[in-house]
């Protein structure tokens, strides 16, 4: 099943729920798939990575606000928005942990060869693309620094 059908199902349940934040994190997931579509021009769905890419770039977002909002003490305005990346983050697939992470980038280290941190461009498009949507990027960088200092 598509994202963009499992978003109308999930924007159907809460409409008839009257739950208004995730109705709000749904139209706007709905909303990035729709301008990612209409921006390659073509009626096809977007593929299952640009998918990923697309959430993690809401969730991100989401994240930012909600930091800047705890930091101005406006839990008001903060708490919405984290509720919407729990919403959000139910269409990614589950995310690795950091001992996990940290495995998958030693064991590209290792066949690569990377030293120093001049090589941290090329294991960070390799362990970008093995891992996928399984991390964010700012894990996978924070890691491959620490391992190639």
């Amino acid at each position: 099943m598509s994202l963009s059908v499992q978003i109308m199902d999930e924007m159907k349940t809460a409409m008839r729920a009257k739950d208004t934040v995730a109705l709000e994190a749904l139209r706007a997931i709905k909303s990035e798939i729709l301008l990612a579509q209409t921006a390659t021009g073509s009626k096809e769905e977007i593929t299952q990575d640009d998918e990923v890419k697309l959430l993690q770039r809401l969730v991100k977002t989401r994240k930012e606000s909600a930091r800047i909002f705890t930091e101005q003490n406006r839990m008001d305005l903060a708490e919405p928005e984290l509720a919407q990346i729990a919403v959000i983050e139910k269409f990614l697939p589950a995310q690795l942990s950091e001992a996990e992470v940290e495995a998958v980038i030693a064991k590209i280290i290792a066949e690569t060869g990377a030293s120093g941190i001049a090589s941290m461009g090329k294991v960070m498009g390799l362990a970008a693309a093995q891992l996928g949507g399984t991390a964010e990027g700012k894990t996978i960088s924070t890691i491959v620094k620490k391992l190639l200092v």
